[in-house]
């Protein structure tokens, strides 16, 4: 019984690996079939078919190769009633594949080419789009950022009426804040180098880059939601530079300072460093006095 029970365990295996390498010969064979198709359609000179198989493989969410066709297709549809169509599902197959660059490239292409074609609302929103997807992290240089602000903002200008416009606005808002986040984390760099690199007594230091910078970060974007956090950082750096002055200069660089934590409270009298502000006074005061 024992012998007979082993028996029966394994032919029940044996037929479930055969199972499993039928089902693994089917995809293994499948997959060749696919590939066999798409280098037959690739090698083939009819460009119609090869137009309508590009547009199969888009529905079918196969993007790398609707790409392959598509770029070799759109050069030859130039001037006929496909050449739009061909090349807005270029840039749409380049942007779910994660290829940003090549679609914003491909989105700006359509967009000069048809400015009223059927598709133009879309490429332009979408050049924005691409450049939102690929724009880095607010330590790193924002140049693509305001590439896509600038793309964004000329959507809304062509399209004003657009439905997509909200979604627009909010994104080029969200933007700026990554501006507004760069500015801040490079000024509040200077503060915290504070006199290691430069001699505060001998004038030029990083608090007065600190400055420099928060102010024009206040310029450029009033109406940050960090607007405290960059007054904050000025108010520090100020009196940091009066304490850390050569003496003809630090008479006036306290009353500086002084004024600086007035305009302060003045302005965010309900702070959580207004006693920050206050002590600074009382500092500031002090040495002024005497």
């Amino acid at each position: 019984m024992y012998f007979l029970r082993k028996c029966v365990i394994l032919h029940v295996k044996i037929r479930n690996m055969k199972k499993i390498i039928v089902i693994l010969t089917g995809i293994i064979m499948l997959f060749s079939s696919c590939a066999s198709e798409f280098n037959h359609v690739y090698r083939s000179n009819d460009y119609a078919f090869k137009y309508e198989y590009a547009k199969q493989l888009f529905a079918t969410k196969k993007f790398s190769q609707a790409i392959v066709l598509l770029e070799e297709v759109v050069q030859l549809k130039k001037g006929s009633d496909e050449a739009e169509e061909c090349l807005f599902m270029l840039g749409m197959a380049q942007y779910n594949y994660g290829d940003y660059e090549s679609a914003a490239a491909t989105f700006r292409k359509y967009h000069q080419s048809y400015p009223h074609g059927i598709f133009a609302e879309q490429a332009s929103f979408y050049v924005g789009q691409s450049l939102y997807e690929s724009t880095p992290e607010p330590r790193l240089d924002q140049s693509p950022t305001v590439g896509a602000i600038n793309a964004y903002q000329q959507f809304i200008d062509y399209f004003p009426e657009s439905k997509r416009r909200p979604e627009a606005q909010a994104r080029l808002f969200e933007l700026q804040d990554k501006l507004v986040i760069k500015e801040y984390l490079s000024a509040e760099l200077y503060y915290n180098l504070g006199g290691y690199f430069g001699n505060c007594s001998n004038g030029g230091s990083n608090y007065e880059a600190c400055i420099i910078t928060a102010q024009n970060a206040l310029k450029n974007y009033p109406y940050s939601r960090q607007r405290e956090d960059f007054a904050l950082l000025i108010m520090k750096s100020k009196f940091e530079l009066a304490e850390n002055s050569a003496e003809e200069k630090r008479m006036d660089r306290y009353r500086d300072a002084e004024d600086e934590c007035y305009g302060f409270l003045n302005e965010y009298p309900e702070s959580q460093n207004a006693r920050l502000a206050e002590e600074y006074i009382k500092k500031c005061k002090k040495v002024i006095k005497d």
